[in-house]
C-alpha cells in the first residue's frame, strides 16, 4: 500500500537535495542511483499521478510474489507524466536509451 504523504515527504527531500547541489542533473542522476526503486509522483485532475523511473522489476516481483521484501525507494515531483517518461528515458543506461 502506497503512503501518498510519505511520497511527497520524500519528494520534497529530494527537492531540497537537488535545489542546494552545485551540479543539479548529478544530484538528480545521485538520487536515482541510490535506490532500488524510484517513483515520479505529479499532479493530475483526481490527485496524484505515479510513474515508475527506476525499479519496475523490484514491483512486478513483489505484486506477484505476495512478499513483502525490502528496498529502498523515494520520489521525484514532476509537473507531468510527460517529464516523468522524459527523466526515465534521460536517466536509463545508455545501452537501453539507444535500443529505444
Amino acid at each position: 500500500m502506497l503512503d501518498f504523504n510519505e511520497l511527497r515527504e520524500l519528494a520534497a527531500d529530494v527537492r531540497v537535495f537537488v535545489d542546494v547541489a552545485e551540479d543539479k542533473a548529478e544530484a538528480l542522476r545521485a538520487v536515482i542511483a541510490a535506490y532500488d526503486v524510484v517513483l515520479a509522483i505529479f499532479p493530475v485532475d483526481d490527485g496524484m499521478g505515479l510513474h515508475v523511473i527506476k525499479g519496475k522489476g523490484i514491483l512486478d516481483q513483489i505484486a506477484t510474489s505476495r512478499t513483502h521484501a525490502m528496498y529502498s525507494h523515494t520520489a521525484i515531483a514532476v509537473p507531468d507524466l510527460a517529464h516523468a517518461e522524459a527523466l526515465k528515458f534521460l536517466t536509463a543506461p545508455v545501452e537501453q536509451r539507444i535500443a529505444a
